[in-house]
């Protein structure tokens, strides 16, 4: 666990803001990652390819809540 803190930490501010933007809002009308917020919230995500769309284009977001979260909290 602590290593993948430690990975988390080391993970380029820039990096993550361009995989929050590319891949994680392409297509961009409208973004892929709310259809799938909204399939999700209406229960409409059957398909194992919807469930790692929706993996797949949240990551980034998530990594960079870790990475906040772990930057600005006190030790």
């Amino acid at each position: 666990m602590t290593s993948v803190i430690v990975w988390i930490k080391k993970l380029n501010w820039n990096i993550l803001v361009f995989l929050c933007i590319i891949p994680g809002l392409t297509p961009f009308t409208p973004p892929h990652l709310f259809e799938k917020l909204g399939m999700l919230i209406q229960g409409n995500l059957i398909k194992a390819m919807d469930w790692f769309d929706l993996f797949f284009h949240t990551l980034p977001w998530l990594l960079a809540l870790v990475k906040l979260i772990l930057t600005t909290r006190k030790p």
